[in-house]
């Protein structure tokens, strides 16, 4: 037996560890099982060249729990380690460079920056161990084993060993603060997490499976049960396939792999492989969305290698794609050491084009393939585009030709076909094209069917971020306008160079105006008189676009007006002199106040203003006027 020290100069390295790199414990079984499946690949690599003439056929990597003993093993089949290489690897290369580690990471803040190249991947054992045992035979038979054992200190001893088989056992002793690892369901749930799809069978006790039952057995026999070894994961995901070797059911059921509790189909997948300038692959779900773009985020997996690395995909998938679900698997994205936080480097901004740039080719290709389809897929997945066209130019670009703008009566245009079919008809005297949009069917319903009754197309646009794309396209495009179909009137809306002809002299209508503004609140009115059509209200109560987009926009960020949510609530009171109902003001004395109050409050109530005091009000109000 050889005894000695760890090629490090300070005694505290292993806590340090535990504090700088691993601050989840839960990960060192995701690193023992990724160095067990290191090895089983070489193992197979050699195999494949002639290095290794043994059967690699049926490997597998074996995790055990001995709660009694509190130990966890984790045995691999794989290639080994001679005396020598764990000198090499365990002992010196595992600490190469450990002084500048040291020097450059003892700021906590710092731990981002650390890069995997000091090895340290083992030694998150003793994350959970105080003593950790590794017993290895090499693939090589004329190598002996070996046994190394490490108390957590820089001290170790190495010696000979009894094993026949080769391969590497990890037995680690698992501390007292960390009891929780030797529970079943809690390894379980581990292996569940971060090694489903790792691409060596892993072993997690056994399971009773019942046979067929053979071919004419009589009815009441009961099948067969065996015994047979459990093993939690998929080993070749459907990720890992050519597009060509998979159909849609197969899409769908591995759909169903990933979100086993998500009982809708997603609308479309989108499958990612590229091996130049950079290693890719991946599946990315188009789900159906919520109009909550927040709760939509985290739902894609980030894999190196068939190892889960994170949910937290920013930085490598663009933000608007977040809303996506699916798998990126890419041994090019480098991580910190314990695989927990991305840095910054090139690679990833190709990597994130490249995926921006296939969602792009996909979109379009579903929209010029089977417009009807796409349309019927819109409202479940324009929350995504819409986003993507605010935050990322090139994709704004791609998506001219596919984004679509739904009407209220279920028609879908691209915004050139908007503009070349609206043109005629909903130019203002200026030379602007007004795009007049409801952001609620019922509620604008009256204001939708007046301008309807003029020829005039009015657009759907209902998302939680549209008021910042109008802004967008209205930058892009000078002479085109969106304009709430509730607004203002809709003569004033899309001004043509007729004017109407007021029915009230100069004096009545400054007569009217001052009985109105005596009646209303000054504080939330501001009363226009207008001269429109006879047959159009009596009283409209609109909110410039202006300054409710800002507010819209502000709620969703942006817009570029801070504290405009807490600015008081102000609306314009347009008054229309031509209907019959401004002779009644202008002559009645008794009931002046109860019909300028009565059209306030249908106006209030066309808009959903209409609440509480005011509305109990407007009831009672309007039996007595019946009466």
């Amino acid at each position: 037996m050889s005894k000695g020290k760890i090629n490090v100069s300070v005694e505290n390295i292993f806590p340090l560890i535990k504090k700088f790199l691993y601050s989840d414990h839960e990960i060192f079984l995701r690193e023992l099982i990724s160095n067990a499946t290191d090895a089983t690949l070489k193992l197979k690599h050699l195999a494949s060249v002639g290095e290794f003439k043994g059967n690699t056929d049926d490997v597998k990597i074996e995790v055990k729990i001995d709660k009694e003993g509190k130990k966890i093993h984790i045995i691999d089949q794989g290639i080994g380690m001679s005396e020598e290489e764990v000198k090499k690897y365990i002992n010196d290369v595992a600490f190469s460079g450990a002084e500048e580690f040291l020097d450059k990471y003892k700021d906590e803040k710092n731990q981002t920056g650390i890069i995997g190249h000091f090895g340290l991947g083992f030694y998150s054992a003793f994350m959970v161990a105080d003593k950790v045992e590794l017993i290895t035979k090499s693939f090589r038979e004329e190598d002996e084993a070996v046994k190394w054992t490490c108390d957590g200190s820089p001290e170790f001893t190495l010696e000979p060993v009894e094993k026949k088989e080769r391969g590497t056992e990890i037995i680690l002793h698992i501390a007292d603060d960390s009891l929780e690892f030797l529970e079943k369901a809690r390894i379980g749930d581990l292996l569940h997490k971060y090694n489903k799809f790792m691409p060596v069978p892993i072993k997690f006790g056994t399971r009773e499976e019942e046979l067929p039952l053979p071919e004419g057995a009589d009815k009441d026999a009961k099948p067969e049960k065996i015994t047979v070894d459990n093993i939690i994961n998929n080993t070749t995901p459907a990720w890992t396939k050519q597009p060509s070797e998979l159909k849609e059911k197969d899409y769908q059921d591995f759909y169903r792999e990933l979100y086993p509790m998500q009982f809708e189909d997603p609308l479309f997948n989108i499958h990612l492989n590229v091996d130049y300038p950079f290693n890719l692959t991946g599946i990315l779900f188009f789900p159906k969305l919520t109009q909550n773009i927040d709760i939509q985020k985290d739902k894609i997996q980030l894999y190196q290698n068939q190892v889960y690395v994170t949910d937290n995909v920013e930085g490598i998938v663009p933000d608007f794609l977040q809303m996506l679900r699916g798998v990126i698997d890419s041994p090019d994205i480098p991580l910190n050491v314990s695989r927990s936080y991305l840095q910054a480097d090139g690679a990833v901004k190709k990597i994130s084009s490249y995926i921006t740039k296939k969602v792009g080719e996909k979109l379009s290709s579903l929209f010029k393939n089977n417009r009807e389809e796409f349309e019927k897929k819109w409202n479940d997945i324009k929350i995504v585009i819409e986003y993507g066209m605010l935050s990322e130019e090139k994709f704004f670009d791609k998506a001219k030709s596919f984004a679509l703008y739904p009407t209220v009566d279920g028609k879908y245009f691209t915004f050139d076909e908007l503009q070349e079919k609206l043109k005629p008809a909903q130019t203002d005297k200026d030379g602007n094209l007004v795009l007049l949009y409801a952001s609620d069917a019922d509620e604008q319903h009256s204001f939708i069917e007046e301008a309807q009754a003029k020829g005039y197309e009015v657009l759907l646009m209902d998302s939680p971020i549209v008021a910042h794309l109008m802004q967008k396209l209205e930058g892009e495009n000078e002479k085109v306008k969106f304009s709430r179909v509730d607004a203002d009137s809709i003569d004033k809306l899309i001004q043509k160079e007729e004017n109407q002809i007021s029915k009230l002299t100069e004096d009545e209508q400054n007569k009217l105006k001052e009985i109105i503004e005596g009646i209303v609140p000054k504080e939330k009115y501001s009363v226009q008189l207008e001269a429109l059509d006879s047959k159009s209200n009596p009283f409209i109560i609109t909110q410039p676009e202006f300054l409710r987009r800002m507010k819209d926009m502000q709620k969703t960020g942006g817009g570029g007006f801070m504290g405009m949510s807490n600015f008081p609530e102000m609306f314009n009171l347009v008054v229309n002199t031509n209907n019959d109902l401004m002779k009644k003001i202008l002559s009645a004395k008794s009931k002046r106040t109860e019909y300028v109050n009565q059209a306030l409050d249908l106006a209030k109530l066309s808009q959903n203003l209409l609440q509480g005091k005011d509305l109990t009000q407007f009831i009672k109000r309007s039996f007595e006027l019946m009466s």
